[in-house]
């Protein structure tokens, strides 16, 4: 209604004014409204030509301006483009490259580069501790407690478990620009941190758990006179353990005083929502992975004594370390690859195999069976340095013969195969059931390593001995067989 009333007051108005314009009143009609003549009505021109030549120059009007600041900003992101060619951004080399899957390419050589250097120093570390082990053997609390011995590969696989996953976690989250900020970067790194502590604390207490039911169930007995030495073994130092054996009240003090700094570190964990998660719901991968190093503890020290395996005490933690860190390496790159390109629960379509062909995680061009090939060259290399140093340092406790060599280089060989494989295979169905390879496969490999580690090193200590056994009883045979 009100709009009707509106059109007829303008249809008036334009009326009045024409009228007058040319100098005459509208007639008033019988109903009231005023109307305008028949003849008085202006009839509308057509402009179609006029209004197609406005449009055509307000078009162009219109384009040109921001046409040519579009050019000028395309001008200086390709100058951007040249001047950041080659440099750093955000840990990446910005170069203008081509790749099947659209990652940043890498050369073999590079990557031996970047790996070479840190597994030399983590095995001489490994093999100073392996020395240390085949001293401190023979002391009295070893002596005494023999399940001391039965925490070595658990503890050295919580460098797998723990410290290893913490460096994993870390360089997924700087490869894919998390801890840019430097304020996330404390955040991130301080969490971490403080998850670690826990863990440490918690898995400490549970190995020296294991190895004493472990020992019971060998033994026949369980030994509760040992539990506080074992507990604070596991969670300190053994050097300090055998430090404290005659004390009564400092072992349980120690184990103490280390728990109650749990709830401490759970705060600081807190601050990152990421890290309390796996805090609450991580706990199943590093205790499994830890049970599996503990069957690696029980046969070290069910053949560390024997003289048929004389040296093992040296061999054990380099084997079992060189293998945790070469699959290490290999998980937290896969890792990084996925949380690059694809997303949690996705496989990408080349990776779309849960167990993939032996020959295609080895003997492509892929980036990743790359990165496992030159991880593989590396295992004899590494182990004849080693070797080589041992014997320099102490050749007189551990085998000198070409036989034990060979089968010690085939052991470390057969034992990085299998893991490397199974870092490809765990890393795709981890991430295809949405959870993180870097918290769920490095334990479990790391703790098969040193399984697959002590077992197969012990095997080699056998072999050779009965292969120089055998040959031995031949020599006397010949010697003392008729002339």
């Amino acid at each position: 209604m009100d709009g009707t009333e509106t059109r007829q007051r303008r249809a008036e108005e334009l009326g009045l004014r024409y009228a007058l314009s040319i100098g005459k009143l509208p007639r008033v009609s019988e109903d009231g409204p005023l109307s305008v003549p028949e003849s008085q009505r202006v009839s509308p021109k057509l402009l179609g030509t006029e209004l197609s030549r406005e449009t055509a120059l307000s078009i162009g009007l219109q384009v040109i301006v921001p046409f040519i600041f579009a050019g000028l900003g395309l001008s200086g992101a390709g100058i951007l483009l040249n001047y950041f060619q080659g440099k750093k951004l955000r840990a990446f080399s910005c170069e203008l490259t081509r790749s099947p899957y659209g990652v940043f390419p890498e050369t073999a050589f590079t990557v031996t580069c970047q790996i070479m250097v840190p597994l030399l120093l983590s095995g001489l570390g490994m093999m100073t501790a392996g020395l240390v082990m085949n001293t401190i053997q023979h002391w009295p609390v070893f002596m005494e407690v023999k399940d001391l011995l039965t925490l070595v590969p658990p503890l050295v696989g919580l460098k797998g478990n723990l410290e290893m996953t913490l460096a994993s976690r870390l360089s997924t989250a700087a490869n894919t620009g998390q801890i840019d900020d430097p304020r996330e970067q404390h955040r991130v790194i301080s969490s971490n941190l403080a998850l670690v502590q826990v863990q440490a604390t918690v898995v400490g207490f549970l190995a020296a758990m294991a190895a004493l039911l472990l020992g019971a169930l060998s033994r026949g007995e369980l030994d509760f006179e040992k539990v506080e030495l074992l507990c604070a073994s596991s969670v300190i130092t053994a050097f300090l353990a055998a430090f404290a054996l005659d004390s009564r009240y400092l072992t349980p003090l120690v184990c103490i005083g280390l728990m109650a700094l749990t709830p401490v570190w759970v705060l600081i964990a807190k601050k990152n929502p990421p890290i309390m998660k796996i805090l609450k719901f991580g706990w199943f991968p590093i205790i499994l992975a830890m049970m599996i190093s503990s069957f690696g503890g029980l046969i070290l020290n069910k053949t560390i004594s024997k003289e048929q395996y004389k040296g093992m005490a040296i061999f054990t933690p380099i084997i079992c370390g060189v293998g945790g860190n070469l699959v290490a390496i290999q998980t937290s790159r896969i890792s990084t690859y996925l949380h690059m390109w694809s997303t949690p629960g996705v496989l990408p379509l080349w990776m779309k195999k849960f167990w993939p062909n032996p020959c295609s995680a080895f003997c492509t061009s892929e980036i990743n069976s790359m990165s496992a090939r030159v991880l593989l060259f590396l295992v004899i290399p590494g182990h004849l340095i080693f070797l080589y140093v041992i014997y320099l340092v102490e050749g007189h406790s551990v085998p000198n013969s070409k036989t034990f060599v060979v089968f010690y280089l085939l052991a470390g060989l057969i034992q990085v195969t299998i893991l490397l494989y199974l870092a490809e295979v765990m890393a795709r169905l981890t991430w295809h059931q949405a959870l993180d390879p870097d918290n769920h496969c490095i334990p479990y490999l790391t703790g098969l390593g040193d399984l697959l580690g002590t077992g197969l090193l012990a095997l080699c200590f056998l072999i050779s001995w009965l292969l120089s056994e055998a040959e031995l009883d031949g020599i006397l045979e010949l010697a003392s067989g008729p002339p």
